[in-house]
């Protein structure tokens, strides 16, 4: 944010005016200056998101709703609120009275989860781990078939089975 000095001429009877130019050359140094006022040092607050109550919701529709139609503007002045305001306000008054008027709170809703539902997460992670080692198992088996047909020896399960 950038601050800008504002230059302001002192005319000869006190009065201020904005880059005005004087007539005669004849007059006092100090009633053409030119002052330079500061900028306003105070900071501003930051914009915060207006909250309307259920109450007051409702009490401006029934304003609304008793006004003429050309006193509708005047009242959305008064109470600094804009015609989107009042279309909302009456489709949540339409969907749920009182209820749906009060303020909502914002962002994600908490994830709730029931002690159902994480058993399952649970049990469905363990399926998914004994499923690779299944995988992992067969390969070895795989593997260890093709070493043991390269090196001639009998893989079936009877001829290490008559061995004592």
């Amino acid at each position: 944010m950038t601050a800008r000095l504002k230059q302001v001429q002192v005319g000869a009877l006190g009065e201020e005016t904005e880059g005005a130019r004087r007539a005669s050359a004849g007059s006092s140094p100090s009633a053409g200056a030119a002052v330079a006022v500061a900028p306003d040092p105070e900071v501003v607050e930051q914009a915060r998101r207006r909250q309307f109550t259920a109450k007051y919701k409702l009490q401006v529709l029934a304003q609304a709703e008793r006004c003429a139609p050309g006193e509708v503007g005047a009242l959305l002045r008064r109470e600094g609120l804009y015609s989107s305001h009042l279309t909302t306000w009456r489709r949540q008054r339409e969907a749920g009275a009182l209820a749906a008027l009060t303020p909502r709170k914002r962002g994600r809703r908490a994830h709730v989860r029931d002690a159902q539902a994480t058993r399952v997460a649970e049990l469905e992670c363990e399926v998914e781990r004994l499923r690779q080692r299944l995988v992992q198992a067969e390969t070895i088996i795989e593997v260890q078939k093709k070493v043991s047909l390269l090196l001639g020896v009998d893989p079936s399960p009877l001829a290490t089975a008559g061995r004592p």
